[in-house]
């Protein structure tokens, strides 16, 4: 508890944002003209009241904050008047008791005097339980925080304080607390207020300064691991460089000094000023940053990409003679794109000669698409060209690939993003215009993460790609002078956006004879190398080709051939080691059906008359194009018992709508011109008419199957057979008339290879057969027709009185 009495009238001594609490003891200068003024006015009024010994001069110390006084001063008491520390004169004044400040009032000297009335404090005894543990809890924090001080001495002074207004006003010389709280403290006037505030400012105090040693403590952490770590770094360098010395190396072949690098690149202007802007952000990251090992795999794929490095077309590139000389001896066949390829080179010398190899930026590149079935050397002519025009070679596979990011490349803030395979490729092969073979181009497919064959359009686009710019790189990639080598087996899957920008050639397959060339030139030597055997200790002849090409294989392609003479040769090769062979041996083709058993594909015409699919009236002979090239389609046709069979149209051998539709024309002509063709076309009214394609596990659509169709049912229903070496192709119309259809060259070179002997297509296709190697035309007769009467009378044979209309049962 606390009351006022004891007027009081004493000089006041203001302290300018400073606050005196009871029993502090603290020096003052006397230079300061207020001080000294309050402390003679103190001496003076003590001189004139005659005191003797013990009575000392008495001031009151009062706040002035922002020139206002405080309602409460602290009676203070004259200890000594002398020099200070550093020399100055000053008084040492030790508070006493607090005095609540009344009127000012007049007094010797030049000193604002004032009355007052002294503050009287008391405590209930004995201290309640809640007071006591107060004073306990405030000597614990004070001496927590006097011993993070290292302050021993003074723990010690404030244990021994009992007195609750005494510790209280002790609090007064810590230094954290701001002169509002001081002053707080200085107008309370209960002592257990003061102590519970005392405490609640000290419990702050601390609360603060363990949150800010942890800050600290975890920033020194940090400071210490970077100190640590370039230390560990500078001394690494230092292995480095010794290292390098050791060995003879020079300063530069370790370095990674990428200014250094980037500056003495030969980088295109655009390139240099990106990479420097991304060293100057290498510089500012520290090394703990991600950002920094992103920037350094950038600049290590910038900086080994060859912008400005071109294979040397010099004149072994241009030696056209030399080139085409090239592409003759690694493929056989194949003129169409020997003939484009030498174009290119004869277009793009004649370029040269005249300064026009960039024009707009554009350098004179190719996009080409070899389009064909498997086992033609699309892909191994790739690496042909390349070797025909003196340029590195790189194979880029597309089958599967469904990532737009794998063409176009990854943003470089994704973990372990990579650039696309297109810069890839520009990277392994060292050159700005290599040979690049984009493998099965139709096999792309597209998903949720984007469509590849979208991406490659600027890639492919001769007016696009010498500014190409992939997402990892983003920088200006120049591919104008890259020749570009597509190939795909079907071209319906291709885009048409994407086949737009590429010039297509077609690789249709080859002739028997082209086959035993490549056989004998190419396939044999390889085989025989694989096999262990040289070349003089098996030879086939060939006859033993031949035949291996036209009955063990049927294809547009060499791989089975290929397979085939493997497999010869490693039983030869076996049955040498186990001694039932000597060598050198040569296979002819009498002794294939020894060693690699039967033939798989006997010609029509090389078979039994009686065992011929068509030695009954019904079936004919038609060609197709399917994705492995050309080949024989039979289609079958029968009618139904008219008792047993229900009327109509039945369609079996997964048909597509196209070739239904076929079916249903055919029949309809027939149904209109039975009387005209001779034919018992009464039946079709009664009697169900089945059409059937046999391998009716393969999916057929198209509207070439129509002449065939109408044969085979005017076949069924005069009696006729069709003549075996017969095969034919061409859509039919309503009216009777032949369309032209596609894919004349493939189906011939099928009819070729199946024995056929004479080929029906239509009149308007006749300008294909230019594409037709001569040999073939020469084993074939050809003839076009407009009309499928005309069709009728070159595929059906003679009537015979024996036969009758086959019914199915």
């Amino acid at each position: 508890m606390a009351s006022t009495s004891t007027p009081l009238t004493l000089p006041v001594l203001p302290l300018d944002d400073e606050v005196v609490l009871p029993g502090m003891v603290v020096p003052l200068d006397l230079n300061d003209n207020d001080v000294r003024a309050a402390v003679e006015a103190a001496q003076a009024a003590a001189r004139s009241s005659g005191s003797v010994g013990g009575s000392k001069p008495k001031v009151l110390l009062v706040p002035r904050i922002d020139g206002t006084y405080a309602n409460t001063g602290v009676l203070g008491t004259v200890e000594q008047v002398g020099r200070l520390a550093d020399g100055d004169p000053g008084a040492l004044i030790r508070g006493r008791s607090r005095v609540r400040i009344g009127a000012g009032t007049t007094g010797p000297g030049a000193a604002l005097w004032v009355e007052g009335l002294a503050v009287e404090e008391t405590v209930p005894e004995p201290l309640p339980g809640s007071v006591t543990e107060l004073v306990t809890e405030y000597k614990a924090l004070a001496t927590n925080w006097l011993k993070k001080r290292g302050a021993w001495q003074v723990v010690d002074r404030v244990q021994q304080i009992d007195d609750v207004s005494a510790l209280a006003d002790n609090s007064g010389y810590s230094p954290f607390l701001s002169t509002p709280q001081k002053v707080e403290l200085l107008e309370t006037a209960d002592p257990v207020a003061r102590l519970k505030l005392a405490t609640e400012q000290l419990r702050e105090h601390l609360a603060e300064q363990d949150v800010a040693e942890s800050i600290a403590k975890d920033v020194q952490e940090g400071v210490d691991k970077q100190q640590r770590e370039f230390l560990l770094r500078r001394q690494l360098d230092a292995v480095r460089k010794e290292l390098r010395e050791l060995n003879g190396e020079s300063e530069g072949e370790e370095s990674d000094d990428y200014r250094t690098r980037v500056e003495a690149a030969d980088l295109p202007e655009k390139v240099r000023e990106a990479a420097l802007k991304e060293v100057e952000k290498l510089e500012r990251s520290s090394d703990q940053s991600p950002e920094g090992s992103w920037i350094r795999t950038w600049l290590d794929t910038v900086l080994e990409l060859p912008w400005n490095e071109r294979t040397d077309d010099s004149a072994s590139a241009y030696d056209i003679q030399g080139a085409r000389r090239v592409l003759d001896a690694e493929h056989s066949g194949l003129e169409d794109v020997k003939e484009r390829i030498t174009e290119y080179l004869a277009v793009r010398k004649r370029r040269s000669e005249r300064g026009l190899g960039v024009v707009g930026g554009r350098r004179g590149g190719a996009v080409l698409a070899l389009v064909g079935p498997p086992g033609v050397g699309k892909t191994s002519l790739g690496e042909s060209v390349a070797h025909a025009m003196g340029r590195k070679f790189v194979r880029v596979a597309l089958g599967g690939v469904r990532d737009e990011a794998e063409i176009r490349g990854h943003r470089r803030t994704y973990v372990g993003a990579l650039p696309g395979r297109i810069v890839r490729a520009i990277k392994e092969a060292g050159s700005m215009n290599p040979v690049v073979l984009l493998d099965e181009i139709d096999k792309v497919g597209s998903d949720f993460r984007g469509d590849p064959a979208a991406a490659l359009l600027e890639v492919l686009d001769p007016a696009q790609n010498h500014t190409f710019r992939d997402h990892y790189l983003e920088v200006e990639l120049d591919l104008s002078d890259v020749v570009f080598l597509a190939t795909a087996n079907v071209l319906e899957a291709i885009p048409e956006a994407l086949l737009d920008r590429m010039e297509l050639v077609r690789l249709d397959g080859y002739t028997e004879d082209e086959k035993v060339v490549i056989a004998r030139d190419h396939l044999l030597p390889r085989q025989l190398e694989r096999a262990g055997l040289d070349k003089d200790e098996v030879t086939l002849g060939e006859s033993a080709l031949r035949k291996l090409a036209g009955e063990y294989t049927r294809e547009a392609g060499v791989r089975n051939l290929e397979r085939s003479v493997a497999r010869l040769l490693r039983k030869v090769a076996a049955q040498h080691e186990l001694g039932e062979r000597e060598l050198p041996f040569t296979v002819e083709d009498t002794d294939l059906r020894t060693l690699i058993g039967r033939p798989h594909h006997v010609p029509e015409a090389a078979q039994d008359p009686a065992e011929r699919r068509t030695a009954v009236p019904g079936v004919a002979t038609g060609l197709a194009v399917t994705g492995a090239g050309g080949d024989v389609l039979y289609v079958e046709a029968s009618l139904a018992d008219p008792e047993t069979g229900a009327a109509g149209l039945t369609l079996t051998g997964q048909l597509g709508d196209v070739m239904k539709e076929s079916a249903q024309i055919a029949l309809s002509f027939l149904r209109s011109h039975g009387a005209e063709l001779e034919l018992p076309v009464a039946d079709l009214k009664d009697r169900g008419v089945h059409i059937h394609f046999p391998a009716g596990a393969v999916p057929k659509d198209g509207p070439s199957a129509g002449v065939t169709m109408t044969t085979a049912l005017a076949s069924l229903l005069s009696g006729r057979q069709v003549r075996t070496d017969v095969a034919m192709t061409g859509e039919v119309s309503l009216t009777g008339r032949v369309l032209p259809i596609g894919g004349v060259k493939q189906k011939l070179l099928a009819a070729h290879r199946a024995g056929i002997t004479t080929v029906v297509i239509p009149k308007r296709n006749e300008a294909d057969l230019d594409d037709v190697p001569a040999e073939v035309l020469e084993k074939l007769d050809v003839h076009p027709v407009t009309d499928v009467r005309q069709v009728l009378e070159l595929a059906l044979a003679p009537a015979s009185a024996d036969l009758e209309v086959p019914v199915a049962a």
